[in-house]
């Protein structure tokens, strides 16, 4: 995943963070068989992973990934000359 995937998912976090909370804290229905509280604090739950799952992505940018006993390969101006 790159910086970009990164953005949506922290996005995605706060919409879902919102959503609940105001399913959490704003909404005072009594429903059988569905509650609406419970709804709210998955979302929540959900909601904060993907922000802290974005954020990990957005921090880490486009790092390369060293496989163990390969050397990166770098552009041809940023080879030692010697």
């Amino acid at each position: 995943m790159n910086r970009g995937s990164g953005m949506g998912l922290i996005g995605l976090g706060i919409v879902l963070v919102v959503v609940g909370a105001v399913l959490e804290f704003a909404v005072s229905v009594t429903t059988k068989g569905f509650n609406v509280h419970t709804v709210g604090v998955i979302l929540l739950s959900v909601g904060i992973a993907a922000f802290v799952v974005g954020l990990l992505f957005v921090l880490a940018g486009d790092a390369p990934i060293h496989v163990a006993g390969r050397r990166p390969e770098y552009p041809g101006w940023a080879r030692a000359s010697g």
